[in-house]
C-alpha cells in the first residue's frame, strides 16, 4: 500500500479525472479492507496518540470495546478530546494507563479482573510503542482475554483438591460406624423384648422401656444426619469468584468493623500492614471468611486463658520471595503439638459445640487461591496462622516497599 501510494503521488499530475477517481475508489476499498481486518482481530487493540501529550484514542477495535468497560464511547466525538484513561470506568485499568503514559513507560503489561454481566473476566493489558516513519507517535494498547486460562487453573486446583477426599471419606466412614452400631443394638433389644412379650402374654413391653430405646435410636439418627450434612459441606466444591484485589484493603475493613467488638471484650487488636501491597487473585468474600474463622478461634483461645483484660490479636502483612504473607496471631491458651498437627482436619475440634469444619474450610479456601496456610502454637502462650499467597507474574516487578517493615522486595 505504501509503495502504491508513492507511485501514484509521482504520476498524479499526469492522470485523467477518471483515472484519479478509479484510484481513489481502489484506495477507499483497500482502506475499508484494512479496517475490517483491524476490527476482526480477536485481540483488543487501542491506538493512542502521544502527540503533545494528549494521549487520545486514535483507533479502537470491537474486541477492545468488549474487554474494557468504557464510560465514554471511544468512537464518539466526546472521547476524542480527553485522555484515554478518562474514557474507562474501571479505576484500576484507568490508573494503570495514566501512570504508564504520563511516566512515558513502554513495553509494560499487567493483568486485571473486570466485572461484567457475565461475571468476572480477566484481561491482560500490554503497552508497546507505535512508530511511523521511524518516529514514535503513540502507543499500541493490546488487550488479551485470559479468562479461560484462569478458569482452567481453577479447575486444575479443584481436581487436585478432590484427591484429598479419600481421607475425608475415611473419617466419615469411621464417624458413621459408631451411631449405626448403636442403632442396630437398640433395635435388636426392642425386637427381643417384643418377641418375649408376645410369647408370654401377648402384651407389649412397658412403654417407658421401649421409649428409652427409641430415644437412643432417634438421637443416633440425628447424629448421623449431622455427620452427613457436615460431610457434604466439606466435599462440596467451593464457588470461587476470583478477582485481582488489594488484600490490605480487605484486612483494613475487617479491622475497622471488628475492633469495637474486640475492645468490648477487653481484647487489643493490633495491625501492621506493608505498603504498596500487590493485587492478589482471591475471592474477597471467602478471604474475609478465613479471617473471621481466625478471629473466632483466637477469641475463644483468649477467653480460655484470660478472665479479664490481657488478650491480644495481631494482624501483620509482608512481601517475601514474591509472595504476600499474612500473619494472624494471638496470645490465647494455645495448643499442644498433637492438637496443632490436626487443626486443619475435617471434624477435628476441641470445642464442646464445634463442628470441626471451620479451619478445614479455611484451609480449602486458601488452597483454592493457590496459596498455603500453616499454624504454629505453644500451649499457654498463643497461636499464629501464616497464610502465603502468590503474587501474579505481572505484579512481581512492581513490588517495592519504602517502609521499615523488613519486606524482602
Amino acid at each position: 500500500m505504501q509503495e502504491f501510494s508513492k507511485r501514484v503521488s509521482q504520476k498524479v499530475s499526469k492522470l485523467s479525472d477518471l483515472q484519479i477517481k478509479n484510484l481513489l475508489d481502489e484506495l477507499s476499498e483497500s482502506s475499508d479492507m484494512l479496517d475490517s481486518i483491524f476490527q476482526s482481530i480477536p485481540t483488543g487493540l487501542l491506538i493512542v496518540s502521544n502527540s503533545e501529550s494528549n494521549f487520545r484514542i486514535l483507533k479502537v477495535n470491537k474486541a477492545a470495546e468488549r474487554y474494557i468497560p468504557f464510560k465514554l464511547n471511544p468512537r464518539e466525538t466526546a472521547a476524542e478530546s480527553v485522555p484515554v484513561w478518562n474514557t474507562i470506568s474501571d479505576s484500576d485499568i484507568s490508573d494503570f494507563l495514566k501512570g504508564t503514559f504520563e511516566s512515558k513507560k513502554t513495553n509494560v503489561s499487567d493483568e486485571f479482573s473486570v466485572r461484567s454481566s457475565g461475571g468476572i473476566r480477566f484481561v491482560d493489558i500490554s503497552i508497546s510503542p507505535f512508530a511511523r516513519k521511524n518516529e514514535l507517535v503513540g502507543s499500541i494498547v493490546r488487550i488479551e482475554d485470559v479468562t479461560e486460562k484462569r478458569n482452567q487453573e481453577i479447575l486444575l486446583h479443584r481436581m487436585e483438591a478432590m484427591a484429598g477426599l479419600t481421607n475425608i471419606a475415611a473419617n466419615v466412614a469411621h464417624e458413621i460406624k459408631n451411631p449405626l452400631g448403636a442403632i442396630s443394638i437398640h433395635i435388636q433389644l426392642i425386637q427381643k423384648a417384643v418377641k418375649k412379650s408376645r410369647e408370654r402374654d401377648g402384651l407389649l413391653p412397658d412403654p417407658k422401656f421401649v421409649e428409652n430405646y427409641l430415644d437412643v435410636v432417634n438421637s443416633e439418627i440425628d447424629r448421623l444426619n449431622k455427620i452427613v450434612v457436615d460431610f457434604l459441606m466439606a466435599v462440596r466444591p467451593i464457588s470461587v469468584n476470583l478477582e485481582l484485589v488489594n488484600p490490605n484493603s480487605l484486612l483494613e475493613a475487617f479491622v475497622e468493623f471488628f475492633k469495637p467488638e474486640f475492645t468490648a471484650k477487653d481484647v487489643v487488636l493490633e495491625s501492621d500492614f506493608c505498603r504498596n501491597a500487590p493485587r492478589i487473585l482471591i475471592d474477597p468474600k471467602l478471604f474475609r471468611e478465613v479471617i473471621v474463622n481466625f478471629a473466632q478461634n483466637s477469641l475463644a483461645a483468649i477467653q480460655n486463658r484470660f478472665t479479664g483484660s490481657g488478650g491480644r490479636i495481631s494482624i501483620q502483612t509482608r512481601i517475601s520471595d514474591e509472595k504476600f504473607v499474612l500473619r494472624f496471631s494471638d496470645n490465647g491458651s494455645g495448643m499442644d503439638n498433637e492438637v496443632c498437627a490436626r487443626v486443619f482436619e475435617p471434624y477435628f475440634t476441641t470445642k464442646a459445640n464445634g463442628t470441626g469444619l471451620g479451619m478445614a474450610m479455611s484451609y480449602k479456601i486458601i488452597k483454592e487461591f493457590s496459596g498455603d496456610i500453616e499454624v504454629s502454637s505453644a500451649l499457654g502462650e498463643g497461636t499464629e496462622f501464616v497464610v502465603t499467597l502468590p503474587v501474579p507474574q505481572q505484579d512481581r516487578r512492581l513490588l517495592s516497599c519504602d517502609c521499615d517493615c523488613g519486606c524482602e522486595s
